[in-house]
């Protein structure tokens, strides 16, 4: 059976308008004071608000900017560990230019050796093993629904993955962190690790993919609401 996924990018909020690292352990709010989605981003989330497939399961990235999203598109979601953001250790809260001004060195490492994570988080292939797992478990249909070990995430990686009570192939629909999507991008297509940087993501959007058996077809970058292909017509 073909799984066909839809995945959602997040309203815009101070930390993507400041490109600013998420928190893994994020401040649980809307507007200036956590990382959750303050006026506007909610006003457009609301605005682009359309019917998705009743028979989908719908997961939703930890973080507050993507639960918050899925409640302002009207989706009933279940977070998923295996969706949460980049593990950004001591650099989480701060911005690319704060880092750059501060550890250029350390900066210039995890840019371009996805081995290193000089943050003391996760580093960019244990992320993109992540996504690339979660994904071949929906392709599959066994899976899907998988969480993670029960290690809080803190400052460090998530923990390993554990079997969850599985999910059969078919429609899918995640909110997700605009790393998740990239990693799961470069994943489909088969792409080098150095792919990842290549790869924008803008806030609500939809990148939809359709498989089985591991091989992935993707389109990339409709906007909500927008005229096009409807959802899942892959």
């Amino acid at each position: 059976m073909t799984t066909r996924l839809m995945l959602i990018s997040p309203a815009m909020n101070p930390a993507l308008r400041e490109a600013r690292f998420p928190h893994t352990d994020e401040p649980d709010g809307d507007g200036p004071g956590g990382d959750g989605l303050d006026a506007l981003g909610l006003r457009e989330a609301e605005a682009v608000r359309e019917t998705f497939p009743a028979t989908a399961t719908t997961y939703v990235s930890p973080s507050p900017r993507c639960r918050r999203t899925a409640e302002a598109l009207g989706l009933d979601a279940k977070p998923l560990p295996a969706l949460a953001p980049c593990a950004m250790g001591r650099w989480q809260g701060r911005t690319l230019d704060e880092v750059a001004a501060t550890e250029p060195d350390a900066l210039a490492s995890w840019l371009s050796d996805p081995a290193s994570a000089p943050h003391g988080g996760e580093p960019l292939l244990a992320l993109l093993a992540r996504a690339a797992h979660w994904l071949d478990t929906l392709s599959d249909g066994s899976l899907g629904d998988g969480a993670l070990g029960d290690g809080a995430l803190g400052d460090g990686a998530p923990g390993d993955e554990s079997p969850g009570s599985g999910t059969a192939a078919g429609r899918v629909i995640a909110v997700a962190e605009p790393d998740i999507i990239r990693a799961c991008a470069v994943h489909s297509l088969g792409a080098t690790p150095a792919a990842f940087w290549r790869i924008d993501v803008r806030p609500l959007t939809v990148t939809e993919l359709s498989g089985r058996a591991g091989r992935w077809n993707l389109l990339s970058g409709r906007p909500l609401h927008s005229a096009g292909p409807s959802p899942f017509a892959l």
